[in-house]
């Protein structure tokens, strides 16, 4: 995730929320050369990937032959929250959770005038859904295989601590649905994320991936006490399945120890029967989970006395008596207890106080409803099973118990990050009218903002400091409705105009949000940038997209300054791309009409060159006439004109201009060298005799025009 940015101090400044560097201590990466000290010089750049290139040189009076007086190195950066998700990863996620925020937010808007069939926790729980997926594989990491008989786990990619904080903030605030079932919900959540917790302490999950390893070098498991302390472990945090599968490991089924241990494997077959029927109140189970669900409290009650008093027969029955493998009878005995619910033995076979939580839901307080009676069972555990180091998921869960939307905001920022708490506010404000209030009360502390609001621009200054996620930052500014905007101005002003993808985006996010006068300033720049660089079309493209008739004045009169003073082919065609572009929008000089009939003209000129007929010759002597009559047309450009219809002037076969055209070309020669008399004008670059040849030309064609009339 790309890092927070500082305040640079400015006025602009995209900063929202000022971030200390002293909140996480600097990471150091040893740096192994083989140079010895001292080094004169140290050069860091960005080598490919995540890794810095560091050159090492040293001063010029210890190279020699064998020292070469310098070393490069490349070093490779990891991440500063200790890899659990990848700088890519985190990408990802941040990419994938925009279209659900931003349809949660259409809805959001939409739900005071249109009437929805669904309320609106199910909008909120298909976002939840949606971010849930992004963030990795929901397969619980206890389900049996049936590949490997000795196998007790299926080997998956370990979850994340965000998805686990993710899963709780759904279970309590936005699913509903689950509600009357919590605490079942609370066990497939231990399930999915108690090897989570193995870092920091003991777990049952600790204990039986131990236990599997050792499983394919035991002969007989129910000598080994370590396979009823796994079994009596698995099954108080409720993991049935695997409780069954290794009693069904147990050695009186294996074939030729049937006949001598039938009292043996009866008992441990009635203990994997009653496991397995163990009631559930819940709606459903997945096909390889074990027990009996029981939708409505009447009919769970019903079942759970009946099993309970099943429970109770078997533990009273005499055929314990005649059991004769004691490792047997007693760890059949403890796992009847934990099931009766004896808090001792359920103290004895958990680690830490959340599995012993779990297990009293299952087997002492499964009727437990209500956040109160929940935090007051949460606080007995706690004191029963302190735990040795702080875990931050633990803390999360501490604060949703006790119902402190502020101590949720804090867990969720501190240990989670700004993507996490910006996301899970739509979670909070869905299932708690505290939080709710708390969160869209305006705070005169922090500028007359909400936290919601605050929360949710320090994401996107996050998100804009990084190349590669700028440009999902608008979608949480506009929501932002006091000062999204402004920051979104900012942003977009601060992007390369260099780079045309970044441009594009930038104009399309102002098209988006109603900021045309952003994409017209960004087009200026744009143009103006383009311009210094040489690049002239992109610079009248952008500048014409943007309308600046100002800039575009100026370009067009740059180029009747240079082509006016020669009209060569050479010099027009290196302009006549860049006359098309501007078109005849541009006033400057009577506009660049003038130009495109000059266009005009020059091919009918090329025509006449290539001996086409006279009629061809008459029409490129009225457009000359036309030219000459035009008021667009600039005095510094008749004499080049002129110049170059020499020959339609002295055309032989007879006289294309009648007087009255050959007496306007006269007199506008007469204007002309007048006009080259004042300061200020621009002659053209033509040969020194051009003007002579000219008169004389008009002169004989005077002439001839006469005699024909």
């Amino acid at each position: 995730m790309p890092g927070v940015t500082l305040d640079s101090g400015e006025i602009n400044s995209l900063a929202v929320v000022p971030h200390s560097s002293d909140a996480q201590s600097p990471r150091v990466y040893p740096l192994r050369h083989r140079l010895a000290p001292p080094l004169a010089r140290i050069s860091i750049s960005w080598a490919r990937g995540n890794s810095l290139r560091v050159s090492l040189l040293q001063s010029d009076d210890v190279v020699s032959e064998q020292n070469h007086g310098g070393e490069v190195v490349e070093v490779k950066l990891s991440n500063v929250e200790g890899g659990e998700i990848s700088d890519a990863q985190w990408r990802r996620i941040a990419y994938g959770s925009v279209t659900p925020f931003a349809l949660l937010q259409s809805q959001k808007n939409a739900i005071d005038t249109l009437r929805y069939e669904k309320d609106w926790w199910e909008h909120v729980m298909d976002f939840s859904k949606e971010i849930n997926s992004l963030l990795g594989n929901s397969k619980s990491s206890v389900s049996p295989t049936i590949e490997d008989p000795k196998s007790v786990f299926k080997e998956v990619e370990q979850p994340s601590s965000l998805k686990a904080a993710w899963e709780l903030m759904e279970i309590f605030y936005a699913d509903k649905e689950s509600q009357t079932w919590i605490p079942e919900r609370l066990l497939d959540w231990l399930a999915d994320f108690d090897c989570l917790f193995s870092g920091t302490q003991p777990t049952v999950h600790a204990k039986l991936v131990t236990f599997q390893k050792e499983l394919v070098t035991i002969q007989a498991v129910e000598n080994d006490p370590e396979y009823w302390e796994a079994m009596s472990a698995a099954l108080a945090v409720g993991w049935l399945d695997v409780v069954v599968k290794l009693l069904r490991l147990h050695g009186s089924y294996l074939l030729d120890q049937l006949g001598s241990r039938e009292i043996e494997n009866g008992l441990v077959e009635a203990v994997a029967v009653l496991i397995s029927q163990m009631p559930r109140l819940r709606p459903d189970l997945s096909a390889e989970k074990f027990g009996v669900c029981y939708k409505t409290k009447p009919e769970f009650m019903k079942a759970w006395e009946k099993w309970r008093a099943q429970i109770t027969k078997l533990d009273c029955s005499a055929f314990w008596l005649q059991c004769d493998h004691q490792q047997t009878r007693s760890g059949l005995k403890n796992m009847l207890q934990v099931m009766l619910g004896n808090a001792s033995s359920l103290s004895t076979v958990t680690y830490h106080w959340l599995e012993l939580y779990i297990s009293h839901f299952l087997y002492i307080r499964p009727f437990t409803v209500g956040l109160e009676s929940m935090y007051s069972l949460a606080q007995k555990c706690m004191h029963l099973k302190p735990i040795s180091s702080h875990h931050k998921l633990m803390g999360l869960i501490i604060g949703i118990l006790e119902e402190n939307t502020e101590v949720v905001l804090a867990e969720c920022s501190r240990s989670f990050g700004p993507w996490m708490i910006t996301h899970a506010i739509e979670l909070l404000t869905a299932g708690s009218t505290q939080a709710e209030m708390l969160l869209h009360e305006q705070q005169s502390k922090i500028g007359g903002i909400c936290i919601e609001e605050l929360h949710r621009l320090t994401y996107a200054q996050i998100l804009s400091s990084h190349a590669l996620t700028w440009n999902i930052a608008p979608i949480y500014l506009t929501s932002c409705m006091k000062q999204g905007l402004g920051l979104l101005e900012n942003l977009l002003y601060k992007q390369p105009v260099q780079h045309h993808q970044v441009l594009v985006k930038s104009i399309e996010i102002c098209r988006l949000n109603g900021l045309d006068f952003v994409s017209y300033d960004m087009m200026k720049i744009a143009g103006v940038h383009y311009w210094k660089h040489g690049k002239k079309g992109l610079a009248v493209f952008w500048l014409q997209q943007a309308r600046d008739e100002v800039r575009l004045n100026r370009i067009a009169k740059h180029l009747f300054d240079f082509v006016g003073k020669s009209l060569s082919d050479e010099s027009f065609k290196q302009w006549e791309g860049m006359i098309e572009l501007l078109g005849t929008e541009s006033n400057t000089a009577g506009g660049l009409e003038f130009l495109k009939k000059y266009r005009d003209f020059r091919r009918s000129l090329q025509q006449v060159q290539e001996g086409i007929t006279t009629d061809t010759a008459f029409k490129a002597a009225e457009a000359l006439i036309a030219l000459m009559r035009n008021p667009s047309t600039p005095q510094q450009f008749w004499l080049p004109l002129l110049h170059d219809s020499l020959k339609l002037l002295n055309w032989q076969e007879r006289p294309l201009l009648n007087v009255s055209h050959t007496n306007l070309l006269l007199n506008k020669l007469q204007e002309l060298s007048l006009a080259r008399l004042r300061p200020g004008f621009v002659d053209a670059e033509l040969p020194p005799e051009a003007l002579k040849s000219v008169r004389l030309a008009l002169a004989t064609n005077l002439g001839r025009a006469i005699l024909e009339d």
